[in-house]
């Protein structure tokens, strides 16, 4: 039995027994770059039947197929966390992206506040990112990315039994972290764009009954280093890290 050292996240479904076709892009992946042949093993996951190996039935340059053969890890669901961030830099847009699919979002949304720099984001390369970390860390979970919306119309049509964990850095320094321990409900971390909240912004978040104001220690973090600290301090609260 070869040893799979290749994980590819694929929209199939997985059990024992199964065939997968491969696309134009897995195969060139497979058998172009990565050198795959008939017989070899590769691991695979499409976001809800857990990780499978399986092993090349057919390859060619343009397409192949794979039969599954066992499950080697079942299906692990992150915590119902979304991750709220407005999009900066692209590669640091990237950043935060990846790492939010690494550490356990199940959800990634990109939000346009009053001094957000980009009015568009490029969705589809964003979620190519979130299955590319997914891949990579051993996920079995993708997160959805969202495409961009505005804060304001996210915050009134918000659900009333979602926290939010709203990262404020003028409290940089003030207070601890996340005063409540509200562990089951659904939550969301709201990060801030480089400017900053807007006063009007502030005002609103600090008066709305789910919104959670918190400091993320005793600096002003940059958005993307931000969005890592607020996600580590929610998983080790709230989440599947302790």
């Amino acid at each position: 039995m070869s040893t799979a050292k290749i994980r590819l996240y694929v929209e199939h479904p997985l059990g024992q027994g199964q065939t997968v076709p491969l696309d134009r892009d897995h195969a060139h992946y497979l058998f172009g770059v990565m050198r795959q042949g008939t017989g070899d093993a590769v691991l695979l996951f499409n976001g809800h039947d857990g990780e499978w190996r399986a092993t090349v039935a057919q390859a060619s340059k343009r397409s192949g197929e794979l039969l599954v053969e066992d499950q080697t890890r079942p299906q692990q669901n992150p915590p119902d966390l979304w991750l709220l961030f407005a999009p900066i830099k692209k590669a640091r847009t990237d950043f935060i992206v990846e790492k939010a699919a690494e550490m356990g979002a199940a959800r990634i949304i990109p939000v346009q506040t009053d001094f957000t720099n980009s009015e568009r984001i490029r969705q589809d390369r964003l979620q190519a990112h979130a299955v590319e970390a997914a891949e990579q860390c051993g996920g079995t979970y993708v997160p959805e990315v969202t495409d961009l919306h505005k804060l304001d119309r996210l915050l009134a049509d918000w659900p009333e039994e979602r926290k939010l964990m709203f990262c404020d850095e003028a409290l940089a320094g003030e207070r601890e972290a996340v005063h409540t321990d509200e562990r089951a409900n659904p939550w969301a971390i709201l990060i801030g764009p480089e400017g900053g909240f807007s006063d009007a912004e502030r005002a609103r978040l600090h008066a709305l009954p789910f919104a959670h104001p918190t400091a993320l220690g005793p600096r002003i973090l940059r958005a993307d280093t931000a969005a890592v600290a607020a996600m580590t301090v929610w998983q080790q609260r709230f989440g599947d890290w302790t």
